[in-house]
C-alpha cells in the first residue's frame, strides 16, 4: 500500500513540476495547487499510513504502552493546507493582475524589463 502511495505522490509531484514550466500563467498557478497537494500527502504519508491507537498516554506511564499514531504530521498538514492556500489566492489575485496590466497570459510575452527591438545598454564604461 505504502509503494502506490509513494508512486501517487511522485506522479504528482511530476504533473506539479510539468505544469510549473508551462509559458502560460493559469498553468503555471494550477501547477502551483498540485505542487501544495502533493507535499500535504508526502507529510502525511511520512506519519504512516496504517491506523494505530491514539496517543494517549496512561497516568501511571511516561511513554504509550503500544504503537501510537504520530500527531505532528497531521497537524503540520493542517498548518500547510492553510499556508498553500493563501499562497494560491495571492498568486491568483497576482496573476490577475498581470493579466489586466499587461493583456496577456503568456510569460514569455510579459517580460518588459527586456522590449523587443530596443538598443541595448552600454555593456561598458
Amino acid at each position: 500500500m505504502e509503494t502506490i502511495f509513494a508512486l501517487l505522490i511522485g506522479l504528482i509531484f511530476s504533473a506539479a513540476l510539468y505544469l510549473m514550466m508551462s509559458n502560460k500563467l493559469v498553468r503555471v498557478l494550477l501547477g502551483i495547487a498540485i505542487l501544495g497537494n502533493a507535499v500535504n500527502l508526502l507529510i502525511f504519508s511520512a506519519g504512516r499510513l496504517t491506523r494505530e491507537v491514539p496517543p494517549v498516554i496512561p497516568v501511571d506511564s511516561y511513554i504509550p504502552l503500544e504503537v501510537t499514531a504520530n500527531p505532528l504530521p497531521q497537524a503540520l498538514i493542517l498548518t500547510a493546507i492553510v499556508i498553500s492556500f493563501s499562497f494560491f489566492a495571492f498568486f491568483l489575485v497576482l496573476g490577475y493582475r498581470a493579466f489586466q496590466d499587461l493583456g496577456t497570459d503568456d510569460v514569455v510575452e510579459m517580460r518588459i524589463a527586456e522590449p523587443k527591438g530596443e538598443a541595448e545598454p552600454p555593456l561598458g564604461y
